[in-house]
């Protein structure tokens, strides 16, 4: 997924700056640069590659807005086919409790800080998936399932040698799993008022050069379709129709 990630962002990021630089280039002068003020002394040329910089930054984000919804589906549908056990597990406060207080629990982490990789998923059937750094090599990660109540044994995950893990992880002193309950609720509380919106079934964090961002990110109508931004504590960032 990483390196399906890796891919797209290179694709974005030449198609800007190689393939359609001049007219691109053309299209950000005479959008984004004013005309020459003489009590200026900043370049035209720099004017024009900031303007070009943010472009960039942003389609870049989209794309990887646009990949984190989408990996999103394939792992909510690859959890259809398991036995609903809880479906108010998003936003019940003691079962999410528990499940953090177990993982906590796990003898290979007793007295060692916790680092989640990547990104943890929570599903409305009871179960989460995450990746934690190896207890012992920092630089290893390994995969946990929580179902049925408890955590299964550590699974080896391949990372690329140019992997930042460094970048891709947070403390679990910083994320409360109850968060996801107050994500939920929102979410669904907007959705409710959106014409052909449905609940969500799952709720995920993910970690980007060391910050932290909740999902859902998007509620899709059947005539409107609108982005929601959570702070790290659950409660609501912004909400805007696109």
């Amino acid at each position: 997924m990483k390196t399906l990630s890796s891919f797209i962002i290179i694709t974005v990021v030449c198609s800007l700056t190689s393939v359609g630089c001049k007219q691109i280039t053309r299209s950000v002068e005479e959008t984004f640069i004013p005309k020459p003020n003489p009590q200026q002394r900043v370049s035209k040329r720099a004017l024009v590659q900031q303007a070009i910089d943010s472009t960039t930054s942003r389609a870049i984000m989209q794309m990887q807005d646009q990949l984190t919804t989408a990996l999103s589906k394939v792992n909510a549908t690859s959890h259809r086919s398991r036995p609903v056990k809880s479906k108010d597990f998003l936003t019940n406060t003691t079962a999410l409790k528990k499940a953090e207080a177990s993982l906590r629990n796990l003898p290979q982490y007793r007295g060692k800080e916790i680092f989640i990789y990547r990104s943890v998923h929570f599903y409305d059937d009871g179960s989460i998936s995450i990746m934690l750094r190896h207890p012992e090599n920092p630089d290893d990660v390994d995969s946990y399932e929580y179902r049925n109540g408890a955590w299964s044994k550590p699974k080896p995950e391949q990372v690329s040698v140019n992997a930042d893990i460094d970048s891709r992880s947070v403390s679990l002193d910083e994320v409360d799993f109850t968060t996801i309950a107050n994500i939920t609720r929102l979410y669904n509380e907007k959705a409710a008022e959106i014409e052909g919106a449905r609940p969500t079934t799952s709720a995920y964090m993910v970690v980007w050069d060391k910050v932290m961002r909740w999902y859902p990110g998007t509620i899709n109508g059947s005539r409107q379709r609108y982005s929601i931004e959570f702070n790290n504590d659950g409660t609501l960032k912004s909400f805007r129709q696109d």
